[in-house]
């Protein structure tokens, strides 16, 4: 191609443009001439010089902007378009399975409604079955207890006790026999009240042996027989079991059968008040059929 006249008034050249005036002037001008190629590429905007080694070290790619090209870009493009309709697939699956679990029906509702009134039927039937048993159970063991009870001889009355028959009114006793011995003086309230109390205990419970034991007669001392009356010893099988000394600080001077029986009871030294009716009405009922069978 033809240089224009501008071009060869500014010195360009053509490619594969090979001037004889270069050889011979390249090495006086091999110095200006750089200078004055720079300042001429910078006042007509040309293209810059890249040296060998960048051009080598380029990797760049260009787009294909063929038939096979926008073909492999349809192909892509087809491929990302069904990569993400997938994807929203997936997505609709997942909320679909979260709304199927989170949304029942009514249908559903009667359903686990009905279970529950069938598991809290089988609960109350269970509860009933075991009221029952406790029931019976109870009242298995009140008849044994009763029966045991009954075994027992009986006293109803306060037993005066001396030095010399304390031991022996102790120790030759049935061995489930509960003997409560109160330790008295005369002349002293508290001790007047307990002997009340006791002999009112005695006949509700005629299966517990209720004794007392004056203190000067038992040759305890006097320092005893001041501060520690009225007392109660409990043995049982010739064992002392309770042993509860000075009660006027616990009661005071006036107090009631129904204070000492709490008291005992709230220890174990009492058995159950119904056991205890339930042998009295046996005893009655019994007593009754054989005044009848004598008239």
């Amino acid at each position: 191609m033809a240089l224009s006249l501008d071009d060869r008034l500014l010195g360009e050249k053509m490619d594969n443009y090979c001037s004889s005036s270069e050889d011979e002037d390249g090495d006086e001008k091999g110095s200006g001439d750089d200078g004055e190629g720079a300042s001429r590429q910078s006042a007509t905007g040309g293209a810059k010089f890249i040296p060998e080694p960048e051009l080598k070290a380029y990797n760049g790619r260009c787009t294909n902007t063929g038939p096979k090209g926008v073909i492999n870009d349809w192909r892509r493009f087809k491929q990302l378009e069904a990569e993400k309709r997938e994807e929203q697939d997936r997505e609709k699956l997942e909320l679909l399975k979260k709304l199927s679990i989170t949304c029942r029906s009514h249908l559903d509702d009667d359903k686990e409604k009905k279970k529950d009134e069938d598991f809290m039927s089988q609960l109350e039937e269970l509860e009933d079955m075991e009221d029952e048993f406790i029931k019976e159970y109870r009242q298995r063991r009140i008849e044994e207890m009763r029966k045991a009870v009954q075994a027992l001889p009986k006293f109803g009355k306060v037993v005066e006790l001396d030095a010399s028959s304390y031991v022996e009114s102790i120790d030759k006793e049935h061995p489930s026999t509960t003997v409560i011995v109160h330790i008295y003086e005369e002349s002293v309230a508290a001790c007047e009240a307990m002997n009340g109390c006791l002999m009112c205990l005695a006949t509700e419970y005629p299966t517990v042996k209720f004794c007392k034991l004056k203190a000067s007669s038992a040759r305890l001392s006097l320092k005893f027989a001041e501060n520690g009356v009225p007392a109660l010893l409990i043995y049982k099988h010739g064992d002392l079991i309770g042993n509860f000394v000075g009660l006027a600080r616990e009661f005071g001077e006036d107090f009631f059968a129904t204070d000492i029986e709490s008291f005992l009871q709230e220890y174990g030294f009492l058995p159950a008040q119904e056991i205890v009716n339930s042998v009295i009405r046996q005893q009655q009922g019994q007593q009754q059929d054989s005044d009848f069978e004598l008239d």
